[in-house]
């Protein structure tokens, strides 16, 4: 496939799918457990028909090495969506889990012994001060919109649930680069096969939604009694949140191919570029779509964390590396 249609799946699918994922938690702030029980299930589908041939194809890593994967992903999964009923906004959401860099080093230095250079410290470093400046100023929204609206009381209630929902993110953080160290350690042992991956991650966690099911059925319930809209071209009305949850499954399943393909055919400063230009226009379509605030003091955090992404990759080298290839 053409570069450029993996890059066009990847904006379009990642970007619009934080979209959807917003029209849901904006109307719901509760509804984490149902968009994650529905992408669980729609890619768990794909992959029983497409990757396993109804489960006829054998897995190539064992069953039993999943398990520790399988439990860190669905954790990560429902915490990171459920993390939104606990008055974070989005912006800090996508700015918190593009930080994921410093959970990875973290890790990597307690667990595998790794050392690494002055700069990729001094990026971490950025990347910390960013989130920690957006962490920040967030929560100064969260204190000044409950002055103006509620009791002391009831403002610092609010802040004590925000507090929650930036520990939550910190978890998951932490446990998506948990799941990353043990992922690289599988591959080394058994290569690298991401569909596979990718529909056992899915798949085997779905019977660890039971516990949820009450809560996933309260919100079926008031999806049922939103308002309706008309699907263009087929002129059927359908209650509007199950329309942007479907749509939220389909550009998740868009987003998810269009990274695998575009690892696949581009080189790693191409995929590395993509990604975060992706996450930071998602971070714009959030801002100004959605009027969530932004003040000079996030952009300048947000800065900080891209900035140190970039510099953390070497990109600079990376560029060169790419020109003097082709000058060869």
């Amino acid at each position: 496939m053409h570069p450029g249609i993996a890059i066009a799946l990847v904006f379009a699918g990642c970007c619009s799918n934080v979209v959807f994922l917003e029209l849901l938690v904006t109307e719901h702030p509760g509804a984490g457990n149902i968009v994650t029980f529905s992408q669980f299930l729609c890619i768990a589908v794909d992959g029983f028909f497409f990757t396993t041939n109804f489960c006829r194809k054998k897995p190539v890593i064992p069953i039993s090495k999943y398990a520790m994967m399988v439990t860190l992903f669905f954790t990560v999964s429902v915490v990171n969506n459920y993390a939104l009923n606990f008055n974070i906004p989005m912006p800090l959401h996508m700015i918190f889990r593009a930080g994921s860099l410093i959970a990875n080093m973290m890790l990597g230095i307690i667990l595998l012994k790794k050392s690494y250079k002055p700069m990729k410290y001094a990026s971490v470093l950025m990347i910390t001060a960013g989130i920690f400046t957006c962490t920040y100023m967030s929560a100064q929204s969260v204190g000044s919109e409950k002055e103006d609206v509620d009791t002391e009381d009831g403002g610092l209630v609010e802040f004590l649930w925000w507090l929650l929902g930036i520990a939550m993110l910190t978890f998951a953080l932490f446990m998506s680069a948990r799941m990353g160290i043990y992922q690289e350690v599988l591959y080394s042992q058994y290569g690298k096969h991401s569909k596979e991956a990718l529909f056992y991650n899915h798949a085997l966690p779905l019977p660890a939604f039971l516990p949820l099911a009450g809560d996933i059925y309260r919100h079926a319930v008031l999806f049922s009694q939103s308002e309706p809209i008309m699907i263009p071209l087929l002129e059927v009305g359908v209650p509007k949140m199950w329309f942007f949850l479907l749509m939220n499954c389909i550009t998740q399943y868009i987003c998810i191919r269009g990274v695998f393909i575009l690892t696949t055919e581009c080189a790693s400063l191409t995929v590395t570029l993509i990604i975060t230009l992706r996450k930071f226009v998602s971070l714009i379509l959030s801002i100004f779509y959605f009027q969530n605030p932004f003040t000079v003091y996030h952009w300048l955090g947000t800065s900080l964390v891209f900035g140190g992404t970039l510099l953390f990759v070497d990109i600079y080298n990376m560029i060169r590396q790419s020109f003097a290839k082709k000058k060869d």
